[in-house]
């Protein structure tokens, strides 16, 4: 098969099946499989290409099953970034005001931090719940965020790993397949994507986030999904502070009606999305039930009660960190932009070197935004919970860009993929800051 498609063929659906089948199955050897990846990447796939590799991918293991009995279920997914806490806000404020959120997440990878790893900041709290346990929990409770099975999409999982071993990661079809396969394979008949660009994603580029949102939506309309799929910056720390418990401190601010503005801007459109794409609600209405939601305190006690369905005690988290080091400005001037991959990059360092008991309390604290005024030696951010080494303070205080020049405004969410298929990108109406 990689001979056909490196001559710029295409695939029948059984061709890919039969595959991904024999490579699960150990008839395909990493050889062979590495070889038509790389064909892959070179020549890409036609959507009916794409659409057959997630069928496969996800026929691959178990698939949960959902009935129409248990109302509206929504599934949720980033593509990542720094700060990123919208799923610990967005999945209990959706679920508060009525739509039942199944979200399977992820760790760490690279310098975006994991959801999982946030969560378990609450201590007790259980995040590898067994398939019959995840969706009783969202029955229940409304929502569920909990590790993914081993047994959904293990081809995924095998294939995942090849990728990142043989360099043919960077390729649409591929991200758009190995996402989507989890996404059918949890069941969920509606799903809600969050595809982050710029320098703090894993798409830089937006005309790529485009199309990987693109592809997706195709892809799932195609699988008979609802789709909904934001287009959003990460060109800047998404949270007012970055790092496991930090975050979920930020979490919490949001739920009790405060927070950052960035990311509680970005956790009511999403949630707002789940409820239009639960059926819900959708426009005006849906955001009116997620700010009463908030105001209520409805979405915090509902984040409460996933926890403690999780074993646990969100009383128990300590929310009191130290004020920290602080990384001063080198000159004075308007602060041009923020490295956000490598603010990632040097958290993710600074944990790995940490006992493990003290990494999850790691992290920045961010002080100032791109267009902020600054005097030298003002704090950009605060390093929390270790003294940093000087090498760290040097890697921090170059992740700040400040200049003369007032930069471009940028918006929060770069366009939307509307759910009836067409995934046609347009602006989005509005200009978050």
């Amino acid at each position: 098969m990689a001979d056909a498609k490196a001559a710029g063929g295409e695939h029948t659906p059984a061709d890919i099946s039969a595959l991904i089948n024999s490579y699960v199955g150990g008839d395909v050897s990493d050889d062979a499989m590495t070889a038509w990846l790389r064909a892959v990447c070179a020549r890409g796939m036609t959507l009916r290409e794409t659409t057959a590799l997630t069928q496969a991918m996800a026929d691959s293991g178990e698939r949960i099953q959902w009935s129409a009995a248990d109302g509206p279920v929504v599934d949720k997914h980033s593509t990542g970034g720094v700060g990123d806490a919208v799923s610990l806000v967005a999945v209990p404020l959706a679920a508060a005001c009525g739509v039942r959120v199944a979200k399977l997440s992820g760790r760490a990878l690279g310098h975006t931090g994991g959801t999982l790893d946030k969560l378990e900041c609450v201590p007790g709290t259980r995040v590898a719940l067994t398939i019959p346990e995840f969706r009783d929990q969202v029955r229940r409770v409304g929502c569920a965020i909990a590790a993914a099975s081993e047994t959904l999409a293990p081809a995924d999982k095998k294939m995942y790993a090849l990728r990142h071993r043989t360099d043919t990661v960077a390729s649409i079809p591929l991200i758009a397949a190995s996402v989507m396969c989890k996404k059918i394979a949890a069941g969920a008949p509606a799903i809600v994507l969050d595809v982050k660009v710029g320098n703090g994603a894993f798409v830089r580029d937006v005309d790529e986030g485009r199309e990987l949102a693109r592809t997706m939506a195709q892809v799932g309309a195609a699988m008979g999904r609802r789709m909904r799929v934001l287009l959003t910056s990460m060109d800047e720390p998404l949270a007012d502070a970055a790092g496991d418990a930090l975050e979920l401190d930020e979490a919490l601010l949001v739920l009790e009606d405060g927070g950052g503005a960035r990311l509680r801007e970005a956790s009511r459109l999403v949630a707002a999305a789940l409820l239009e794409a639960g059926g819900v609600a959708a426009g005006e209405p849906a955001m009116a039930l997620v700010d009463e939601a908030l105001r209520s305190g409805a979405a915090k006690s509902k984040f409460s009660e996933m926890v403690g369905a999780q074993g646990g005690r969100l009383d128990r988290f300590d929310r009191t960190f130290p004020e920290g080091f602080a990384v001063g400005a080198p000159i004075s001037g308007i602060v041009g932009a923020i490295d956000t991959r490598a603010v990632g990059e040097i958290i993710a360092r600074a944990k790995s070197g940490a006992y493990s008991d003290t990494s999850q309390r790691i992290g920045v604290r961010f002080s100032l935004r791109p267009g902020d005024g600054v005097r030298e030696g003002e704090p950009l951010m605060r390093f929390i919970a270790l003294e940093p080494s000087a090498e760290i303070v040097r890697l921090l205080e170059q992740t700040y860009q400040v200049g003369t020049t007032q930069p471009k405004s940028q918006p929060l969410v770069l366009g939307v993929v509307q759910a009836d298929g067409t995934a046609e990108v347009k602006t989005a109406g509005f200009d978050t800051q």
